[in-house]
């Protein structure tokens, strides 16, 4: 067994420039990030996986409304929320990952669920929503989801009939969204997790890349996650 571990956690892609962002509102994303990467390090601490460390790191962002995943999803055209998450472990090179999602609490623990309980790699729509139910997952309303400054966006999307990724503000040249993890546990296997609400305005039932194994989530003893 290793003597070491390592994760690292992320809470979109892209810089929100400080002049966008006011003080205290960075110490709440501070906040948050400290303690989804306290989650997966106790984890790491104890001895547990890499997928467990990477999984619960994702479930405190998702639970948080600052951040495009779960509680804090960006509003499709017809103003619901479907979301998107993936996992993967580096040792077998298993899977997991759903798609287009509403309802439920955290999208990251259903995509772990298909990875540990099901035959299948990726599931979607309503068919992924029925094996969380199978599964005992939390499902929430949408009033959960629902958030004042996602809903701002997506009106403003609406008006100026563009899509666009979350918090942009002069698109397309600032992109965020998604947030994710990666680890390496004391065995020395590696994982990875992402989570996604996806693109404000967002139509047709796109789906992006994180949710795809190997574009926008991989994990592989032999290289890297």
């Amino acid at each position: 067994m290793r003597k070491t571990y390592s994760i690292a956690i992320h809470g979109g892609a892209g810089t929100i420039r400080r002049a966008d962002l006011p003080p205290e509102k960075e110490q709440e994303y501070r906040r948050y990030l400290s303690t989804a990467l306290q989650a997966g390090q106790e984890i790491l601490q104890g001895g547990g996986t890499a997928l467990a460390a990477c999984t619960e790191a994702v479930v405190v962002l998702e639970d948080c409304p600052l951040f495009n995943a779960g509680r804090g999803s960006v509003f499709t055209h017809e103003g619901k929320h479907e979301m998107d998450a993936a996992v993967m472990e580096g040792q077998h090179l298993e899977a997991g990952a759903v798609t287009l999602v509403t309802g439920v609490r955290n999208p990251i623990r259903l995509a772990q669920s298909v990875l540990l309980h099901s035959e299948h790699v990726f599931l979607g729509g309503p068919g992924a929503e029925e094996f969380a139910r199978e599964h005992q997952l939390a499902f929430e309303t949408p009033a959960y989801f629902e958030d004042t400054f996602r809903k701002e966006q997506w009106q403003e999307a609406l008006k100026a009939d563009r899509i666009q990724l979350d918090h942009s503000t002069s698109w397309p040249d600032n992109k965020f969204g998604t947030v994710g993890a990666v680890a390496c546990d004391l065995q020395g296997n590696l994982a990875a997790a992402t989570s996604t609400g996806g693109m404000t305005n967002k139509r047709y039932g796109r789906i992006g890349d994180s949710p795809l194994i190997g574009a926008g989530t991989y994990a592989n003893n032999n290289t890297c996650a």
